[in-house]
């Protein structure tokens, strides 16, 4: 029940600002409404209407005498009667006349003989009939007598005033709340790789937070700079002996052991990469707005190349996306490689909504148990010995490095089943 009311809540900031801004301005309205019309307009109209009341006596007892005799008392306290008509009398008024009800009520708790009330008949005056010794007649009074006039206006008035105080706080909630915003969506730039210009603005706790947060994102920017300046002389260090032992091999004669060290070289230099590509992620590369179904034919086009069976899956051509290409299509390429390593076929396709981009990549391969799938995502983590290096299998950073560059694009990598092939199926979801 609890969560049931807790969805019907406004769940943004300028929701529940306006939701507290709202809530007791209505309440308050409602408050002083009930309490205004039942003890004041009531109140008032009965004690106008009591004092008409003995008016009508006056005239009642005087139309014993004839009709004659009951105009000239009634003129000079400005009534006016006249004779009764043929048709029924009756209680009549309009249903949202609520001080109609307190005139009729005491109209016939205060005379004799009431036959109606009639307030539709005359908008602004009331007709009231009476039995006297000489037969009904008919009484008209003007409805200001009885009643107070336009006793709407007050609410009216309210409502008015709350509508342009209730103005007046949204802007000044506006001004309040645009900072703590712009914070907020230079926060998301910032995870999905993007720095937006930002100056903290607001009130001393907003500007408190945005200059942390300006902070943060200059140590954290120093240190993928000096991370990436360290990877770049690991890199040319570890790459240099690496090529130097390959150039030795390659001139000595032809063996089986010359062999061997060529491949353990090779092994070590993919093994290098994989560990940059890991290390490095992708904070040297800035995000550019690019077509991501180009991107994705020409990784395809690549796999192909490398022998691996890929269908790319045709559909509309998908929005401009902005993100790191580079980044996007290394994720791309080792969840085809995974794929071309324990499956046969393979199959990659493209959706999209309004806050993300996903691209799928399925096989028909052995899969993964659902219960390891967030350990497959683990750097350095091989699931069985069938993904030895030795054996011909990875390193253990694939599913790591898309999930690496999935979380850098402010999305995530996702691992089910296949419905389609049978095997392992890898969303790469890139938010937009």
């Amino acid at each position: 029940m609890a969560v049931r009311i807790r969805s019907l809540f406004p769940r943004s900031l300028y929701g529940r600002a306006a939701l507290i801004l709202v809530a007791p301005i209505v309440t308050i309205q409602l408050l002083v409404s009930v309490a205004f019309i039942q003890r004041h307009f009531e109140g008032v109209t009965e004690q106008m209407t009591s004092g008409v009341v003995l008016e009508l006596m006056l005239v009642q007892a005087a139309a014993g005498e004839g009709l004659a005799a009951a105009q000239a008392v009634a003129e000079p306290l400005g009534l006016v009667v006249q004779a009764a008509g043929d048709g029924p009398a009756s209680d009549a008024r309009e249903f949202s006349d609520f001080s109609g009800l307190v005139v009729q009520r005491v109209l016939r708790e205060g005379l004799a003989g009431v036959q109606g009330v009639d307030l539709l008949t005359y908008r602004r005056e009331v007709l009231v009939r009476l039995d006297s010794a000489s037969g009904p007649v008919e009484i008209r009074i003007e409805r200001r007598r009885v009643s107070a006039s336009n006793p709407h206006q007050l609410l009216v008035l309210m409502v008015l005033a709350s509508l342009l105080l209730t103005v007046i706080a949204y802007v000044f909630l506006r001004n309040q709340l645009r900072p703590i915003k712009r914070m907020a969506e230079a926060a998301e730039a910032f995870g999905k790789g993007r720095i937006v210009p930002y100056r903290p603005r607001g009130a001393e706790e907003v500007r408190a937070a945005g200059a942390a947060f300006l902070d943060m994102r200059a140590r954290i920017e120093r240190q993928i700079e000096q991370r990436t300046l360290m990877l770049s002389g690991v890199s040319h260090d570890l790459r240099t002996p690496l090529t130097r032992m390959r150039l030795e091999l390659a001139m000595l004669d032809p063996s089986p052991e010359v062999a061997a060290l060529q491949s353990d070289v090779a092994e070590m230099e993919r093994m290098l990469d994989a560990f940059l590509a890991f290390a490095r992620g992708d904070a040297t590369e800035q995000p550019v707005t690019v077509d991501p179904g180009a991107l994705v034919a020409g990784v395809v086009t690549r796999a192909r190349r490398a022998g691996l069976r890929v269908v790319l899956t045709e559909g509309p051509p998908p929005p401009p996306v902005v993100l790191r290409p580079d980044s996007v299509a290394r994720a791309v390429e080792n969840l085809l490689n995974n794929a071309g390593r324990y499956a046969d076929n393979s199959q990659i396709s493209l959706s999209w909504d309004d806050s993300a981009f996903t691209i799928s990549v399925e096989d028909d391969g052995p899969g993964i148990p659902a219960d390891r799938r967030d350990e497959a995502m683990r750097p350095f983590t091989r699931l069985d010995s069938a993904r030895d290096p030795n054996r011909g299998g990875g390193v253990g950073l694939g599913l790591a490095i898309a999930a690496d560059v999935a979380h850098g694009h402010g999305g995530a990598l996702r691992l089910g089943h296949s419905t389609g092939l049978g095997g392992l199926k890898a969303d790469l979801v890139l938010a937009r």
